[in-house]
């Protein structure tokens, strides 16, 4: 990712993630993030808020996997990069708007705890890209004597 077009992102979202296919069978999913703002003003004391709203989009697995997993009201952290899409409407206007293009989703846990499950990663043969990483080893008991010092692998 290029510098400079990084944002990060902690909020709710407004709306299930929405799954669509491109032509080609490139998987899409969009969903929109309320993030809100709160701070004390100065003068009165008094707490105030501002929410602004984002529309998220995701590729790939990325898609597939927010669609299954994503519900509206969950609190996410979204870390991708801003892009802006223009087109034109039936009547010939142009419009534009710009997005958040998803490198990473996440729950956030600091209300919630998470379940994760891996998917299998898939190979060059079936569609997948790169061929899968070797299986992970087992967790290493901690009480086997290790020190923090040494990788317990």
């Amino acid at each position: 990712m290029p510098p400079g077009n990084t944002v990060t992102l902690v909020g709710n979202i407004t709306r299930d993630p929405e799954l669509r296919f491109t032509s080609s069978g490139q998987a899409t999913a969009t969903f929109g993030l309320a993030v809100n703002r709160r701070w004390q003003n100065r003068q009165t004391q008094e707490w105030e808020e501002a929410t602004s709203f984002f529309d998220v989009v995701c590729w790939r697995e990325m898609a597939e996997n927010a669609a299954e997993s994503l519900a509206r009201g969950a609190r996410v952290i979204v870390t991708g990069r801003l892009d802006q899409r223009s087109w034109e409407t039936p009547e010939g206007e142009r419009r534009s708007k710009i997005e958040v293009v998803a490198d990473e989703i996440g729950p956030s846990l600091r209300w919630a705890t998470a379940q994760v499950t891996k998917n299998e990663r898939r190979g060059p043969s079936d569609g997948g890209g790169p061929s899968p990483r070797p299986p992970a080893r087992p967790p290493v008991d901690q009480s086997a004597g290790y020190g923090y010092d040494e990788e317990p692998f």
